[in-house]
């Protein structure tokens, strides 16, 4: 600041008629525009002068040719050099293509000869199935035999004419959804086109692969079986395509160039491609070119292609030294001349900048909203900006000058704006400012909050104080709707029928408790807010914590935003209260902005009574379920016992004969003794199926092995189905996982349901050749869950529509006999297992009804699941396997 600014600053502003913000601007440089007083002059007068002004600034066109000419000379240098280097690099680039191609189709030959050569093992077993010269076992030993041999095939499989699978083999590494079983039919759209062809062209067609796809899909290669002149089916064998690209190329191209497998449309099938430039670097001139062949898999088709990519080891011919050095030597030279160009132009950007400072200066000044008002050591006002005129309604001329008491004072509050004042020209300022009440023009009163800082001039001395003043009425008006917000939601907390408390993490500090909380735990603070949280099982630790100061305490909370992060919800047993409760518990900020934990507890003890006697009835209901199976399968145990006890009759009385008559031998008495026993044995293992089966016990889930509980299932149905005269098949998908579940619940359904279809049977009075029950036990996936599925499909009667609507409806039934609650039961079973019951008819060409097929499916384990009980998991293991 210069002399003249001695004193009030904003006095000798005004005096010059400019901002107080104004600088004063350096006596060698030449003046802008009189802005200050534009009224002084026309418009047209400030233009002629800016236009004289600028002209005695700008350069001439000899200073302009004196740097354009050895700034040209440099650029063409510059571009000559990148044209020769650019055209060796090109040079270099159609060498490396070549090399890709020529190494590439000597790959392409040598995956083409494996190939064929497999083709031509699967021709020749094909060749023998035809002239019947191989049957199922050979097949299977000779598959196996390839696939060992050769890693690159995964399965070979024999299918008839029909589509059905014969026999097949399949590696290790092929995932189960992907096995092919004997006796089961193709998939609808599985391969179908290409078998097709394989039929129509009688010569071996491979399958046109897809990328894409998760997991990964297999090449196929039908060769077509043919029997006395027609078509007998396909031998199908099944190429991995990622081990085809292991083993079929030749490992010097692998180690080469980056090689993949790609569908028709280049969707990826097998290998690693390059990783895809950046969008960025495909403009930059020194780009690497992507050095790239591929062509078609023969005898696949262009369904199927390899592809090769380079790898790029060096920098080429424009990563040399030579050539950065050039360009840098000819950047440097270019830089000096434009450095010397800009050089004579810095003045004239000074000056320009210091008029737009100035003016940048004064369009801030308008333009802010916090009214700025300064006073002198005796408390008269010497300046007031825009802001605080259109807040109080005065002009700036009618308020410069004005000493206490100020017009825009009210009159009520004069003795404590006074002494405000008094306080303000005495030094004792407030840190955050003070709060009063302001008039304006129109006799209307707002609040304000004023914050003062002392003005100090170029010496250091202090000339006054500047005060900043901001309207609070609508924050006040707000922050009043907030509070009485706040009383209205305390209420509704306290009027709740569930404790709610708040509480920071990681302290014992209580933030909030509703008046349901205090009444529970009456001990106050926070002590059962943190019981519920320690009980229901939610973290509460927080960083502060003991321990390293390198542990993340809030390891295992929500990751995303808290105040969207889903509520956790668990029921417990509170001894003291002796209720059941339950507790959810949410994190969010507090309004001081800590990490705080709501706890919401609710008293669920009714319910939870409720639920315990309808788990009792369900369970009870259970057990007579199966006591009034047992009641209808009577006659039938009793016939299946009195064999048994017969032969043990007859075994007796005829030894009795015998060694009255002295006619037996030491070794004969033995053997009738032998199979005396063994007839009361099987007699046992009768009784002891059926106490195992009606006996009453509490729900156990256990990992049950599944083979072991259709084995139970099928001794007691056999039973009922040899009264009946109903033949009984059944098929276990061998190496089934474990599943969750009660062994004795699961035997129940498969019972009754095995039972249902021979009652239907019976009804129908099918033939003897087509009374069968059949019951299948495969793996399924259902909505991308892994379970079991079990199937029972009968050749009765089917059901009705009336009857299909109100199948698992309780206490109804089609049987005169009947109480209607097994099929409601069986279902009420399977969903407690979380799994799924269906029945649908099934029907013949004619659209006649041949039988109906009762499905459920139960998830697999998952793998944290274990046996709660050990004990109660030894012993359902143990009646199991028995």
């Amino acid at each position: 600041m210069d002399k003249g600014f001695s004193g009030n600053p904003g006095m000798v502003s005004r005096a010059r008629g400019t901002s107080p913000y104004t600088r004063a601007m350096p006596a060698s440089e030449p003046a802008p525009p009189p802005f200050a007083a534009p009224s002084t002059r026309s418009g047209s007068a400030t233009a002629a002068w800016w236009r004289s002004w600028w002209r005695s600034q700008s350069p001439t066109w000899q200073d302009r040719f004196a740097l354009l000419v050895p700034l040209a000379a440099v650029l063409l240098f510059m571009a000559a050099i990148v044209s020769a280097f650019w055209y060796l690099r090109l040079e270099e680039t159609d060498r490396e293509q070549e090399a890709v191609k020529r190494d590439l189709e000597y790959g392409q030959q040598r995956l083409r000869l494996r190939l064929l050569e497999r083709q031509e093992q699967l021709m020749r077993i094909a060749r023998d199935i035809s002239n019947q010269e191989l049957d199922r076992v050979g097949f299977v030993s000779r598959a196996e035999a390839l696939i060992s041999q050769y890693p690159e095939l995964q399965a070979v499989s024999w299918i008839d004419e029909s589509e059905r699978i014969v026999a097949s083999h399949a590696a290790p590494t092929v995932p189960s959804n992907q096995l092919r079983v004997s006796g089961e039919a193709l998939k609808p759209g599985e391969t179908e086109s290409f078998f097709s062809l394989a039929r129509d062209l009688s010569q071996p067609v491979y399958s046109q692969p897809a990328g894409g796809l998760d997991p990964a899909p297999l090449l196929q290669l039908h060769v077509p079986l043919t029997g006395d002149g027609r078509f007998a089916g396909v031998v199908l064998a099944e190429y991995s395509i990622d081990s085809l690209l292991r083993y079929g190329m030749p490992t010097e191209v692998l180690s080469r160039y980056a090689v993949t497998f790609v569908d028709g449309s280049h969707g990826l099938l097998a290998g690693t491609p390059l990783p895809a430039r950046g969008p960025a670097s495909r403009w930059l001139p020194w780009r690497p070119r992507t050095i790239a062949y591929e062509t078609p898999v023969s005898p696949v088709g262009n369904g199927m292609l390899v592809r090769a990519q380079a790898y790029r080891t060096s920098p080429g011919i424009v990563g040399s030294g030579l050539f950065w050095l050039v360009g840098t030597l000819s950047a440097l030279t270019a830089w000096t001349l434009i450095a010397t160009w800009g050089h004579t132009r810095r003045r004239l950007r000074a000056q320009a900048a210091l008029v737009e400072e100035t003016n940048f200066r004064r369009a801030m000044e308008n333009s802010i909203l916090t009214g700025m008002r300064a006073l002198d050591m005796s408390g008269r006002i010497t300046y007031v900006n825009a802001a605080f005129s259109q807040m109080t309604g005065w002009s700036a001329q009618e308020l410069v000058g004005q000493t206490a008491p100020f017009s825009f004072w009210p009159e009520s509050d004069y003795e404590t704006l006074d002494q405000r004042l008094r306080d303000e020209l005495g030094g004792k300022t407030t840190q955050g400012g003070f709060q009063v009440r302001m008039k304006r023009k129109n006799g209307s009163v707002f609040d304000a909050r004023m914050y003062l800082s002392p003005l100090i001039d170029a010496r250091g001395h202090q000339t006054g104080w500047m005060t900043s003043v901001t309207d609070i009425t609508e924050p006040n008006r707000i922050r009043a709707q907030l509070s009485a917000s706040y009383e209205r939601f305390t209420v509704v907390l306290e009027a709740l029928d569930a404790s709610v408390s708040v509480a920071p993490l990681g302290s014992t500090e209580l933030l909030f408790a509703n008046k349901m909380y205090r009444q529970w735990f009456t001990e106050g603070g926070a002590n059962g807010h943190l019981r519920l949280v320690a009980q229901a099982g939610v973290p509460d630790s927080s960083p502060g914590a003991d321990g390293d100061d390198e542990v993340d305490g809030f390891m295992g909370l929500p990751t995303d935003t808290l105040t969207s992060a889903q509520t956790g919800n668990a029921e417990i047993f509170v001894e003291e209260l002796g209720k059941w409760l339950e507790v959810r518990s949410r994190y969010f900020n507090w309004v001081d902005g800590r990490l705080a934990q709501m706890v919401i507890a609710t008293d669920i003890t009714p319910r939870r009574h409720a639920e315990e006697q309808a788990a009792q009835q369900a369970e009870r209901a259970q057990s007579v379920s199966r006591l009034i199976t047992m009641g209808e399968m009577a006659s039938s145990v009793a016939h299946e016992l009195n064999q048994p006890l017969s032969a043990i009759s007859n075994y007796c009385g005829g030894m009795a004969s015998r060694i009255k008559s002295g006619n037996i031998t030491e070794e004969a008495l033995l053997a009738a003794l032998d199979k005396t026993a063994h007839q009361a044995q099987r007699a046992g293992q009768i009784i002891q199926r059926i106490r195992s089966f009606v006996k009453k016990s509490e729900p156990n889930r256990t990992l049950s092995d599944v083979a072991g509980i259709v084995d139970e299932a099928v001794e007691l149905a056999q039973i009922e189905l040899r009264r009946r005269n109903v033949r009984l098949s059944h098929y276990v998908a061998a190496r089934l996982p474990a599943i969750m579940a009660d062994p004795i619940l699961i035997e129940q359904v498969l019972v009754n349901l095995l039972k249902n279809g021979a009652e239907s049977i019976d009804q129908a009075e099918r033939p003897l050749a087509r009374r069968n029950v059949e019951l299948r036990v495969v793996p399924r996936v259902q909505e991308d869950v892994a379970g079991i599925e079990f199937s029972v499909q009968d050749s009765g009667q089917g059901l009705a529509p009336e009857v299909l609507e109100r199948l698992y409806e309780a206490f109804f039934s089609t049987k005169s006999e009947g109480m209607g609650i097994g099929l409601n039961l069986c279902r009420s079973i399977v969903e407690s297992h979380h799994g799924r019951m269906q029945a649908q008819n099934l029907y013949n060409a004619a659209d006649e009804i041949t039988g109906c097929r009762f499905t459920f499916w139960i998830p697999l384990a998952k793998p944290g699941d274990g046996t709660a009980n050990p004990a109660a998991a030894a012993a359902s293991n143990k009646r199991t396997n028995a």
